[in-house]
């Protein structure tokens, strides 16, 4: 039987090594033959590529891995693509960041108008991997944690015929971390939403719901290390009957982010700059063969486990639960067949089954399909260089909303972005 070919796309991520654990992690199921590590970038895909490959022979995998700035000859006959890429590099994030500030609104990663245009950056690169990935490696499936992840996978689910799946590791964190404040480690969990606007709606365990009581308790789940938090307070999690994500907090306290934000002296995506660079200086060790302590402060702990254990359970069939971005399908009564959803799925050889879940909680409902909403719009505009539709995702996204803002900072983010967004510059 012919071992598996995985394709690492963004392998110069600093995240990599994360990754490469996973596989080293998943050798006695995952009989990987070939690895092809791909990047744009010289230096990172020599840097971390020598690094995942020292890690590959020190575990004794006996895989061919090779680096290559190639994306044909990644995909060609690839069995899983695992997607990470970062259009227009760090330095794009920044901008992302500071230039909403000087239109009082917030500019972050995967939120509000930071969010959409990395988003209008990366979606039509996302689909044009799609493509080649049609022609190159039909039956492969793209492992997607490439953000912002649900309106990526918005895009690949509902713009391509290619199988993907979007992963996460805010989910597998939130419900390991309620299930050890509570101490009910076999707890059965319901977590739904969208990719960083979610909530944990039911805690069963012994034919109890503990939710009421984590309410009254006011416990927060585990906040993500990458964006600062000052966690909920009893009251809030009360009013809003379900216990949310960190990354709520930008909805919940968007003034209060906005003011945090404005008096940082550096924007995480500097932050993130210092970081990286760090670690590429670690990681150019020729001695080291192991994933460093340092990448956990970028904020990606976990993902290696959610995005190997994705794979293994197609690949061994194992129809276990796992939390996942996938096409609604029924599972939520309350959104569109063809919505990408955050929810838990049955996950096996045929791909992801999202598992029905009855929600009665009319706020949550309510956040989803206007998030959702804009999530459309955004998808509209950047697969089609349409400015209406851009604007049109903005003004209801609760952290822009303001039409003159909205406009005036679009205009701003587009032409700095100007090299990445060509199909806002058609002619």
């Amino acid at each position: 039987m012919r071992g598996i070919k995985i394709a690492i796309i963004g392998a110069g991520s600093t995240y990599t090594p994360e990754l490469i654990e996973g596989i080293i992690n998943k050798k006695d199921v995952l009989p990987i033959e070939k690895l092809d590590l791909m990047d744009i970038d010289d230096r990172k895909l020599n840097i971390v590529g020598g690094l995942a490959q020292r890690m590959i022979k020190a575990a004794g995998i006996p895989c061919d891995t090779r680096l290559t700035k190639s994306l044909d000859e990644a995909l060609r006959d690839a069995d899983f693509a695992l997607c990470q890429i970062r259009v227009g590099k760090l330095p794009a994030r920044v901008l992302d960041e500071k230039i909403p500030l000087k239109y009082d609104l917030i500019g972050q990663e995967t939120n509000g108008i930071g969010g959409f245009f990395k988003g209008m950056r990366t979606i039509p690169v996302m689909l044009e991997i799609a493509r080649r990935m049609r022609e190159l490696c039909p039956e492969a499936w793209l492992i997607n944690f490439t953000n912002p992840a649900g309106m990526v996978t918005e895009a690949l689910l509902n713009h391509t015929s290619i199988k993907a799946i979007g992963v996460c590791n805010v989910p597998i964190n939130m419900i390991d971390s309620l299930k050890k404040r509570l101490n009910l480690t076999e707890a059965e969990i319901d977590y739904v939403g969208l990719n960083h606007l979610s909530w944990i709606t039911s805690i069963r365990s012994g034919g109890k719901d503990y939710l009421d009581e984590a309410i009254r308790q006011g416990i927060n789940s585990q906040a993500m290390q990458n964006i600062p938090t000052k966690g909920f307070p009893a009251e809030l999690i009360k009013t809003v009957g379900a216990i949310p994500s960190s990354y709520l907090e930008y909805y919940y306290y968007k003034d209060s982010k906005l003011a945090k934000v404005k008096e940082a002296e550096k924007s995480r995506g500097e932050i993130c700059i210092d970081i990286e660079e760090q670690l590429l200086q670690i990681y150019a060790d020729s001695e080291l063969h192991v994933k460093p302590e340092l990448l956990s402060k970028r904020g990606g702990a976990r993902y290696s486990e959610v995005a190997l254990n994705l794979v293994d359970s197609i690949y061994n069939d194992k129809r276990d639960v796992q939390v996942v971005n996938v096409l609604n399908n029924g599972a939520l009564d309350f959104m569109a067949a063809d919505d990408v959803v955050e929810v838990p799925a049955v996950i096996g050889k045929a791909g992801a089954e999202p598992v029905k879940i009855k929600i009665d909680n009319d706020h949550i409902k309510e956040m989803m399909r206007l998030i959702k909403d804009y999530e459309k719009h955004a998808v509209k505009a950047a697969v089609r260089g349409d400015e209406d539709e851009a604007i049109r995702a903005l003004i209801i996204n609760p952290l822009v909303g303001d039409y003159n803002k909205a406009r005036d900072c679009f205009q701003e983010l587009k032409m700095a972005h100007r090299r990445y967004l060509p199909q806002f510059f058609k002619g």
